[in-house]
């Protein structure tokens, strides 16, 4: 029997990469075959949480694959018909805004695009500081888009970010298999995310 075929994309939102690396993880230890696909920030930049060439060996520990950098490399994903789901997570504001104005130019948009040509599921795991904010917008277009879900998530610190929503990273494996039988995982919205 062959394994499902995950596109695994991770946006600029550096600090939860380590819960991210988490559930890909989980992914794997699940029997799923996951392509990593990282954006040209994450590629490209250095933060106080990750090297550049950190996230990609750890992406590559954990998969087993280079991850895909290029719109080159993505491009052929929704022709060659390669993957069967697709994640993008962290997903940040700016790339829901991107994605909820038709602009698909980092590989983590452009393998999204790619794939939701095929009728197939892609799953989103917002992470933004304005998510209450100026990118409500965004994630309400994004919400009515066919083949799209939600991995649940809700304001991460309510008093020090009241406009701040992160996904529930930990949801990514639950959230995956709703999406892959056409549902969205509920509850989608919960309170106060931040761990005490």
């Amino acid at each position: 029997m062959s394994k499902t075929r995950v596109g695994f994309a991770l946006t600029g939102s550096f600090c939860t990469f380590a819960r991210v690396f988490i559930a890909m993880e989980q992914l794997m230890e699940e029997g799923y075959e996951v392509t990593p696909i990282v954006s040209f920030a994450v590629r490209d930049h250095n933060t106080r949480f990750f090297q550049a060439d950190e996230v990609r060996r750890m992406l590559m520990k954990i998969t087993g694959k280079e991850p895909l950098d290029t719109l080159q490399a993505v491009e052929p994903i929704g022709p060659r018909k390669l993957m069967d789901a697709y994640i993008l997570a962290p997903m940040t504001g700016a790339s829901m805004g991107k994605m909820a104005h038709g602009i698909f130019d980092t590989p983590a948009l452009l393998g999204a695009k790619s794939h939701l040509r095929n009728g197939r599921p892609v799953l989103i795991a917002p992470s933004t500081n304005d998510g209450l904010g100026a990118s409500a917008e965004n994630i309400g277009k994004i919400l009515v888009m066919k083949n799209v879900y939600f991995v649940p998530y809700g304001q991460d610190d309510p008093v020090g970010k009241p406009r701040s929503l992160v996904a529930d990273f930990d949801k990514i494996p639950s959230a995956l298999s709703a999406a892959l039988a056409g549902a969205q995982l509920q509850p989608m919205l919960y309170g106060n995310l931040k761990k005490s």
